[in-house]
């Protein structure tokens, strides 16, 4: 009977590792995938998202790039302003309403989109499409229970894959959670 209960705590112990190394591989992945586009192209993961969503569009405001992307408003703006400063984005006043403001992508933002890669969550978001319903539900699940098992619930965060901050906002939690 002992060495049952030793096999069975060894068993948990094993698979409670390889479910913390997994967890540790997939933010590896997105850290290097970040590190890469810093490194070739000057961009982080959510300025690519909102470059190639921009792309699509000859000109869209401000709040609905931030919709069809899901961020927040001032969020997209604040990553704006660095794109900007960067010679790759345009903004521009609605003539009809002066508080709208469009922006566009410039010919630089244009040449650089050619050669870059596409966003990680794309890659992911193809790959998770082909699984079987069940299969989809199966991984939500899992992940919405680690999630809660972290107390990481109430945290927000939006549907980029990326390991540095959005934004540097006041509100954001600077300690890890308890």
């Amino acid at each position: 009977m002992k060495n049952i209960i030793e096999k069975k705590i060894n068993d948990t112990r094993s698979v409670c590792h390889d479910v913390l190394v997994s967890m540790r591989r997939i933010i590896q992945a997105i850290d290097l995938h970040s590190r890469y586009l810093l490194r070739n192209y000057g961009l982080t993961g959510p300025q690519l998202v909102i470059l190639q969503e921009m792309a699509k569009h000859k000109e869209i405001s401000i709040g609905d790039l931030a919709k069809a992307i899901s961020l927040g408003q001032a969020t997209v703006t604040g990553i704006l302003t660095r794109l900007e400063n960067r010679g790759l984005v345009v903004r521009r006043r609605s003539n009809n309403d002066k508080r709208r403001i469009f922006v566009r992508t410039t010919e630089d933002c244009q040449q650089l989109l050619e050669s870059a890669p596409p966003p990680l969550q794309e890659t992911f978001m193809d790959q998770f499409n082909n699984l079987l319903d069940w299969e989809q539900t199966l991984i939500l699940s899992a992940l919405q229970r680690l999630v809660s098992m972290m107390d990481a619930s109430a945290l927000s965060a939006e549907p980029i894959l990326a390991t540095e901050p959005l934004t540097n906002t006041p509100n954001q939690i600077e300690e890890p959670v308890k």
